[in-house]
């Protein structure tokens, strides 16, 4: 286990040896932390170059790392663990100079699994939020205590810095849902937050935590909203245990389309959730910084290269030319492999990725969206029906050079309309970098459309730190590139007021 945690000596000193690169306090801390932090959604241990990439952030300036017992099912707090012990034991790195952040509330996977098997043995979790199905949420202290013990055995620490309680909000949807009243619904879930409080502050007196907070998606919501939490509220519920309580950081999604963290004035007297926590010295963390969402759904903001041109024509010849190999596998293959009828059909219908791409290409909105259609959608069911038809026995020599064709046909077709997705996703990124420069010259000058994402909310005065997803050591690379570059932190509002209004951005 690591002993120790991140000290304002530590950090100071890490940020004299990295005086390149850009730090901010974290407010109400001392501590100081690098303008972008290693996020680890969507990181496990498993990728060899999600560990190539933490080690190289950590080594080259990044001190802020934000995990979750749920991502990755535990797996990002296991790859934390294992490079900070590595590391710290080789003497690359002093744990008093690493900022670790992790959260809780999720009760998904190993998880919702160890929540069935309290329910059978009659000691579910109090105060469970059942969300849906293999998803719950709790922030009882129950919970809290018994995922507290396993984020610190998978991170390998004794002290955690920051703990935060993970969208919460989860319980007002629930709520929302099941027809509790709005008021009824505020009320309770504002008082399972001071018991949650009460006890993180239990925490920080038995020494597993430094710091606690939230990060919640629905800071920067509208007031009215069913979902908004009031971070307000909150504090004034840090402020009624103790005037020297540790609530100190909040976490919510900022981005170039989602504006409402300075935008929204949400607080009882006229503030945004930023301007808030400025006055209160409370840090902030930044997340989705990269990945705004939109009516259309997900947009990336980053740089995307389109160096092939690809016609409607050739996309739709392509689908003619792979719906004619679907049909082989139904009037020629499946008739002969002497199956039931409902499973040919059931086979069909998992295939048949030619006739819905016929219907719907043009209309998957984004890149990204096409790109997760792709990964979650299409691929996965076709490589179902691969499979099935190679376990019926010994396959002829007709049906596995229909498979081996069949296969062909279909990643040149999904290369193809990936192509022709590309191809807009690149015009969009460089209307939205020419845009920027009518809102804010500084956010512009130079860099990547990822680069100038950051630097808007690395330059915004109450914004500690951007959470970025680093899974890549390109990724690392553009992140540092944009750190060193000498910037320093201003009252942005007016740019960011103009960036709502603008409308160069598609939504």
């Amino acid at each position: 286990m690591i002993r120790g945690f991140a000290t304002q000596e530590g950090t100071r000193s890490y940020a004299e040896q990295n005086s390149s690169l850009g730090y901010s306090e974290l407010n109400g801390t001392g501590l100081l932390a690098s303008q972008a932090g290693f996020g680890c959604y969507r990181v496990n241990c498993i990728d060899p170059e999600h560990e190539r990439s933490l080690r190289k952030a950590l080594l080259s300036g990044i001190n802020l790392i934000d995990t979750s017992s749920n991502y990755g099912d535990g797996s990002a707090e296991k790859l934390v663990g294992e490079v900070l012990e590595g590391m710290a034991s080789s003497g690359k790195i002093a744990r008093e100079s690493m900022i670790v952040v992790s959260k809780v509330g999720y009760l998904q996977g190993q998880n919702h699994q160890l929540s069935q098997e309290r329910k059978r043995q009659g000691k579910p979790f109090k105060d469970l939020v059942l969300y849906a199905d293999g998803l719950e949420h709790c922030i009882h202290p129950e919970f809290i205590d018994d995922q507290l013990g396993r984020s610190l055995e998978r991170l390998k620490l004794d002290t955690l810095d920051f703990y935060l309680l993970h969208n919460p909000e989860y319980y007002l949807s629930w709520a929302s849902k099941t027809g509790v009243s709005l008021g009824e619904a505020r009320q309770a879930y504002y008082s399972r937050l001071k018991q949650a409080f009460q006890h993180l502050e239990a925490e920080v007196e038995r020494g597993r935590i430094r710091f606690y907070g939230i990060s919640s998606n629905t800071f920067p919501s509208p007031a009215a909203d069913p979902e908004f939490t009031s971070v307000e509220q909150v504090w004034e519920i840090a402020q009624s245990l103790s005037p020297d309580h540790h609530f100190r950081l909040i976490q919510f999604p900022m981005n170039l389309l989602e504006t409402g963290g300075i935008t929204e004035k949400n607080q009882a007297k006229g503030q945004s959730v930023i301007e808030f926590a400025r006055s209160r010295k409370l840090g902030v963390l930044i997340n989705r910084a990269l990945n705004a969402i939109g009516r259309n759904g997900l947009l990336r903001l980053a740089e995307v290269n389109s160096t092939s041109q690809t016609s409607d024509k050739e996309v739709t010849d392509l689908i003619d030319d792979l719906i004619y190999s679907e049909e082989i596998l139904r009037d020629t293959i499946l008739p002969h492999l002497g199956l039931p009828s409902a499973t040919q059909s059931q086979a069909m219908e998992q295939l048949a990725t030619g006739e819905v791409l016929k219907q719907h290409w043009h209309n998957f909105g984004t890149y990204e969206r096409w790109q997760e259609l792709q990964e979650y959608y299409f691929l996965p069911r076709v490589k179902g029906v691969f499979q099935f038809l190679r376990q019926q026995g010994s396959l002829g020599a007709d049906i596995s050079s229909w498979l081996n064709l069949h296969q062909e046909k279909l990643e040149v077709l999904l290369e193809a309309v990936s192509s022709s997705y590309r191809q807009e996703a690149a015009k969009r990124c460089g209307q939205i970098k020419r845009g920027l420069s009518s809102v804010d010259r500084e956010w512009s000058e130079s860099g990547t459309l990822s680069q100038m994402a950051i630097r808007a909310l690395r330059t915004t005065t109450g914004i500690a730190t951007v959470l970025v997803g680093m899974r890549r050591e390109a990724y690392v690379d553009d992140v540092l590139e944009e750190l060193s570059r000498p910037m320093s932190t201003k009252d942005k509002t007016e740019s960011w007021y103009n960036l709502r209004d603008y409308s160069f951005i598609p939504v």
